[in-house]
């Protein structure tokens, strides 16, 4: 069967079709697709973008009135890789006022204005909310579809009905995005039996069609995003990736579209020597989009790699999924980073310590990533994180705070280990994994529709943790956890 799969995965290698789902080219090549917003600094936002031609100069217009937009950025970077359509382009506007209303305008012969809320600063108290998503793809041709959940789609569905769909209609209930790894799917292109002799141009396919639907939701909100298993190739075929066209594989697409719009690290606002010394130490190590930190209001968040970049990962070299990639920092450099930004943190002004990265090491199933609990899960004990977000597994769970393997017996009343929730039932066209209950510290799990989860910032002592059905938005879960301050 591999050797089939093999065969297969070098005949779509060869592009040797040009019949894929592809969106159509705008007749003005200028023209913004893809948008994607992130927070870049406490005064800065990035812009991302890509156009089907090179930009000698990407600009964006900015300000806070939608009819005067006074100020301007721009940057020569333009940038593209073998395979793709598109080229990718990002700047960074600067100079912002916190937690303030702009407007944004891409410089193009055919763009709109559009609009963000810039980041509210370290230390500010205002209640907030977050959306989690993880393991989302593309809906419709070559993604998943609402009527066949664990079947080869055959109907476009409505948008209204996917957690794409849902971000979009309570865009005004959260401040920003989170999406720890899995976007698009673009390597299931062989889950789709007409792309199975074109695989170099359905990967690419699938990819402008998901940029494309999440763009009214990523281009209005941050959207703060770090790597999962299905970024890493062209497939995930055990040793094939040698197979892979060039461009398609170690992360290519993942680092044009978000190498330059992710932070590295927000500079420290402490007075103490100690966290100001390790805070540079954390940006000098940081890696973005692989690994990296940003501050919001009463939170601070840490979005890590869990592919590769340390013993024994899983996609990187020897690693169990035999994709052999990354390797994207020096031995050590990602664990070094962790230590020194979770050592960085102002507990006084982001009491909130969340850690968010792809694969679970607590889970229903037989997901669990021992090679991510081995390197990560002390650090984040000793570091006192507060939560710790996942995907990977296609479902919703939340699990009581726990430390290798034990409950702490204060439950969500101030306990002194993470809380660990699971956030992995977006919708992709490998369907929602059905699970089993017999985990421990399980406390809530679901896999009959889509789902999503959402933090609520309520104070520097409560932090709610809700998950919510992605067509109807019913409440399926809801928890608050409690950290006593001081």
């Amino acid at each position: 069967m591999q050797c089939l799969l093999s065969a297969l995965l070098l005949a779509g290698a060869s592009g040797v079709l040009a019949n894929v789902n592809y969106p159509p080219i705008p007749s003005d090549k200028t023209t913004p697709v893809q948008q994607r917003l992130a927070f870049k600094s406490p005064t800065e936002m990035s812009v991302g973008w890509n156009t089907y031609e090179q930009l000698s100069n990407a600009c964006v217009q900015y300000g806070t009135s939608q009819t005067a937009l006074k100020s301007k950025a721009c940057s020569d970077s333009s940038v593209t890789y073998p395979t793709s359509r598109t080229w990718s382009n990002a700047v960074t506007l600067t100079g912002l006022k916190p937690a303030t209303q702009y407007y944004y305008k891409i410089v193009s012969g055919n763009s709109t204005v559009s609009q963000f809320v810039s980041p509210r600063l370290a230390g500010d108290t205002t209640p907030f909310n977050v959306s989690l998503v993880i393991d989302l793809g593309v809906y419709g041709d070559n993604g998943y579809t609402t009527t066949k959940r664990e079947e080869i789609p055959a109907i476009q569905p409505a948008l209204q009905h996917t957690t794409i769909g849902a971000l979009a209609r309570t865009i005004n209930n959260y401040e920003f995005v989170i999406h720890p790894g899995d976007f698009a799917y673009a390597d299931d292109w062989i889950k789709t039996l007409s792309d199975l002799l074109n695989g170099k141009n359905a990967y690419e396919a699938i990819l402008e069609n998901f940029y494309d639907q999440l763009a009214p939701v990523a281009g209005v909100k941050a959207y703060m995003a770090s790597p999962g298993n299905h970024e890493a190739d062209c497939q995930e075929i055990p040793y094939t990736s040698r197979l892979c066209p060039t461009g398609q594989k170690n992360f290519t697409d993942f680092q044009n579209r978000f190498g330059r719009t992710m932070p590295s690290t927000f500079p420290s606002q402490s007075t103490s020597k100690s966290l100001q010394a390790n805070a540079k130490k954390a940006a000098a190590l940081a890696n973005p989009p692989f690994w990296f930190s940003f501050e919001y209001g009463m939170a601070h968040v840490v979005m890590f790699d869990t592919e590769t970049d340390f013993k024994n990962a899983p996609d990187g070299t020897n690693g169990s999924a035999h994709l052999d990639t990354g390797r994207f920092g020096f031995p050590g450099q990602q664990t070094a980073f962790l230590r020194a930004d979770l050592a960085s943190v102002n507990r006084t002004q982001t009491p909130w310590l969340i850690v968010a990265g792809h694969r679970p090491w607590y889970a229903l199933g037989d997901e669990q990533c021992g090679p991510c609990q081995n390197a990560f899960e002390t650090i984040f004990y000793q570091a006192g994180v507060d939560l710790a977000i996942f995907g990977h597994v296609h479902n919703s769970q939340r699990f009581a705070p726990m430390y290798q393997g034990k409950v702490d017996p204060a439950g969500y009343n101030n306990p002194k280990a993470p809380a660990y929730i699971i956030a992995g039932g977006a919708g992709n066209i490998e369907g929602l994994s059905t699970y089993s209950s017999n985990a421990t510290g399980n406390v809530f799990a679901y896999d009959e529709d889509f789902s999503y989860a959402t933090l609520q910032f309520k104070d520097s002592e409560h932090l709610g943790i809700q998950f919510l059905r992605s067509s109807t938005g019913e409440l399926l879960d809801s928890s608050v956890l409690y950290k006593k301050r001081g």
